[in-house]
């Protein structure tokens, strides 16, 4: 989907800028960039044979001077059809440290210049070629640590973000139209516009916005992961778990009490939803002047979790657990019965029907899907699931800007519906909820936004 709108009318530079787009280092195959008004004649002076053909991969010759540099597989995009908009020439290099950086500069000797974090992605933005919510993506994609986020970011590359909020948008600007119709021309057609009919239309905007919305929770979670807490005495089988979760070693598993004396962390992708896995220090008073750092730190993560695993061997730990990660944290709590190999698990407790608990065994790997799943039905009851037929919203500038919009629709439904506010003054409400949306978009001159946006991005990008 193109950006469209204004945003794609900001000046662009005609400098012509080079990076390496692929991760500096040991490797196979390192890809550089050109791209800009003077990329083909600055890229003719080291490339042999030149020109050429548009959209082919060929085996050419890089040479700087009279020095061969590499023979590199060379790739040239004509404007505007490039990822860019401008004329590109991709160079794929052999790997390593000193084949790339030479390559670069000797483009930057040639004219070109370095370019910013970014910048190939930002003029593609300004060139009309993605909108910022596309590009935003892009970044999004890059930085993915799970399949969710690969599944969203995707989703938003496609424009199925941007298709909504543009369609709302136009709601909002034809609902706008209508009043302004009604004020100008109260005598036409049909006669006024029924009120009935500018509240049922804004109400369905509200609805839509809102709807997106209660979104954010779960794009939250998934960009950045769920924060499990497993909790628990000492001894009472947590890095063991944490372990079997993980499906590899990762924590000390001793017999003598203390010996996670600092909280491990680990990501866990299941598809649904990317779990931040904490194994935590043991509940319990100690005098011991770093283990009481560790735990510490873990009632720090117990109050930041979504989800906390309360580990013990008996009912009456697991009791006492319980109680003392609530005394803690507000999150959803999940009781685990460890050793289920070693300890037979039929509690009839009526405390225990409070909560769910579940009974497993890191050692025969007994449990742990039942675990995982009822890890994620908490997580879907608390923050909705992820997935579905409405785009997710996963950044903190979407959240402000659709809040927005809603408030300011919510302005307009009270000032029309009351008629407390002239038609020419409420319909300013939707004049600016439609703005909140423009500028996620980028339809708008939003060169603050861009900035924003680009400043996260790696060089070459």
């Amino acid at each position: 989907m193109s950006g469209g709108g204004a945003a794609s009318r900001l000046a662009v530079g005609d400098d012509t800028i080079v990076a390496l787009a692929t991760a500096p280092g040991r490797g196979a195959i390192a890809v550089v960039r050109l791209s800009g008004s003077d990329a083909f004649r600055i890229a003719e002076r080291h490339i042999a044979p030149w020109p050429l053909s548009p959209r082919s991969a060929e085996l050419c010759e890089f040479s700087d001077e009279s020095r061969r540099l590499d023979q590199a597989i060379v790739t040239t995009f004509v404007a505007p059809m490039s990822f860019t908009g401008d004329d590109v020439v991709e160079i794929s290099t052999h790997g390593g440290n000193v084949v790339p950086a030479s390559i670069v500069a000797a483009l930057v000797s040639s004219g070109a210049r370095q370019a910013l974090p970014g910048e190939f992605t930002r003029r593609a933005v300004l060139n009309g070629k993605l909108d910022i919510l596309q590009a935003e993506a892009i970044g999004d994609l890059i930085d993915a640590r799970s399949r969710a986020m690969q599944s969203v970011a995707l989703s938003q590359l496609d424009g199925g973000l941007s298709r909504r909020l543009v369609a709302l948008r136009d709601d909002l600007i034809h609902l706008e139209a209508l009043i302004a119709y009604d004020i100008d021309f109260p005598e036409e057609d049909d006669g006024p516009i029924v009120p009935r009919r500018i509240e049922e239309a804004a109400s369905r905007s509200v609805d839509a916005l809102e709807a997106l919305l209660a979104t954010a929770p779960a794009g939250e979670i998934i960009r950045d992961g769920a924060v499990i807490a497993i909790a628990g005495p000492p001894n009472a089988g947590k890095s063991s778990l944490f372990n079997a979760l993980l499906g590899h070693s990762r924590a000390i598993v001793t017999e003598l009490p203390g010996t996670t004396r600092d909280a491990l962390e680990a990501v866990v992708d299941t598809g649904r939803w990317p779990l931040r896995l904490v194994d935590t220090a043991g509940l319990r008073e100690t005098d011991d002047r770093i283990e009481k750092l560790g735990i510490e730190m873990s009632n720090r993560y117990l109050t930041a979790a979504h989800v906390v695993l309360a580990c013990a061997e008996d009912e009456r730990g697991l009791r006492d657990t319980v109680a003392a990660v609530r005394a803690l944290s507000g999150a959803a709590v999940i009781g685990v019965g460890t050793k289920s190999d070693l300890v037979s698990h039929s509690y009839q407790g009526t405390d225990l029907e409070l909560y769910s608990w579940l009974a497993v065994s890191a050692e025969l790997g007994r449990g742990l899907p039942e675990l995982i799943a009822e890890i994620e039905q908490s997580l879907a009851s608390s923050h909705g699931r992820p997935g579905g037929d409405l785009p997710v919203l996963t950044r903190t500038r979407h959240r402000q800007a659709i809040a927005l919009a809603v408030a300011e629709l919510r302005l307009f439904q009270s000032g029309w519906k009351e008629e407390r506010l002239p038609a020419t003054v409420a319909s300013v409400h939707l004049r600016t909820a439609a703005a909140a949306l423009e500028e996620l978009v980028g339809s708008i001159d939003v060169d603050d936004v861009l900035d924003r946006v680009f400043s996260s991005f790696c060089v070459g990008k």
